[in-house]
């Protein structure tokens, strides 16, 4: 991993329009990438990203993530294969367990396996071979496979996690880890560990695996406005995502009181509880600048790409501008 990218990553409460508008700024303002969230109730993310797809020309676009407890390993890989067509081979498909779904009736059992044989069924069908497979929990009897030409053979694979197992199963068998939810630079070296113990299990290069980190993000001009915004976002998580960073150990009182909070809907009095030093590890926020020495911490520390996520500043398009036009330039990459 040569360079680090930068992308920007998008939930799926937006219109057609904003989505494209967005699209194109990122497209000339150089921003390598555009994610678009796969979270439980939010618009599902691939027909924002083929919007995006018709008015870009260099951006790649992905879903971070998709589920296969959720959605079936045959019709993800016929949706990513759609929107590789779309975008013109700049696709990429990640892959996650998932939380929240026990609302919606769903159990997550065996998930390494899930993902494990989700990604071979995905792998087999954009490949085109149709000489069948039999898995503990998935198939694919002889003769299935896409009645269309899918644009590429082959699509980058990302699989979203913190813990160890999955990460390990991430360096078997795809090309990114992605971190949700933080901005620390020192689970980057904790991710690639445990992704080259599963790389060098099937004799892959650990180098040639990437980790992708994101968080809330909010840039403006106005330092002290942007991080308010991002303390109230930040509040919201902060408990589940304290549990997953093994670098760190937060006051027990401090996560119960902002979690109390948050239950009671107070969001802007429980961020208010969150401190300078543990914002930044949880959200990219403040004045271009501030945004850019955190990004560039994560790029020291050996992140391949950095996704700054919604809503990007105080107003999104404003955030985005921002992104582009002052923080992109301050980084060494």
């Amino acid at each position: 991993m040569t360079k680090t990218s930068i992308g920007i990553g998008l939930q799926g409460n937006l219109s057609p329009d904003q989505y494209k508008k967005i699209a194109i700024s990122v497209d000339e303002l150089g921003i390598d990438y555009i994610t678009m969230f796969g979270d439980l109730m939010f618009q599902p993310p691939i027909p924002p990203l083929v919007e995006m797809a018709g008015v870009t020309k260099s951006a790649i676009l992905g879903p971070a993530c998709l589920n296969p407890f959720a959605i079936a390993p045959h019709e993800i890989a016929g949706q990513i294969a759609y929107l590789d067509l779309a975008s013109n081979g700049r696709s990429y498909l990640g892959l996650a367990r998932g939380t929240w779904l026990s609302g919606v009736g769903i159990t997550q059992e065996r998930a390494v396996l899930v993902l494990r044989e989700a990604l071979e069924v995905i792998r087999r069908l954009l490949a085109g071979d149709q000489s069948g497979w039999e898995g503990e929990i998935y198939r694919l009897a002889p003769g299935i496979g896409f009645e269309f030409t899918p644009e590429r053979s082959k699509i980058p694979i990302l699989i979203g996690t913190w813990g160890k197992q999955t990460a390990d199963l991430a360096g078997q068998v795809a090309d990114e880890v992605k971190i949700g939810g933080t901005a620390n630079p020192l689970m980057v070296p904790v991710m690639k560990e445990y992704l080259a113990e599963g790389a060098r299990r099937v004799g892959r290069d650990p180098n040639e695996l990437g980790v992708v980190v994101g968080a809330v993000t909010v840039v403006d001009e106005d330092h002290e406005a942007a991080r308010a915004l991002a303390r109230k976002e930040v509040a919201m998580y902060l408990a589940v995502v304290a549990d997953l960073d093994t670098t760190i150990s937060l006051d027990t009182e401090l996560i119960n009181q902002v979690r109390a909070g948050v239950e009671r809907g107070e969001h802007v009095q429980a961020g208010a509880l969150i401190p300078d030093e543990i914002l930044d590890l949880f959200a990219f926020s403040g004045s271009p600048e501030h945004v850019a020495q955190q990004v560039q911490k994560l790029i020291d520390a050996g992140a391949s790409r950095v996704e700054l996520g919604t809503p990007q500043g105080i107003n999104t398009g404003e955030g985005v501008r921002l992104i582009g036009e002052r923080v992109l330039p301050l980084l060494r990459r």
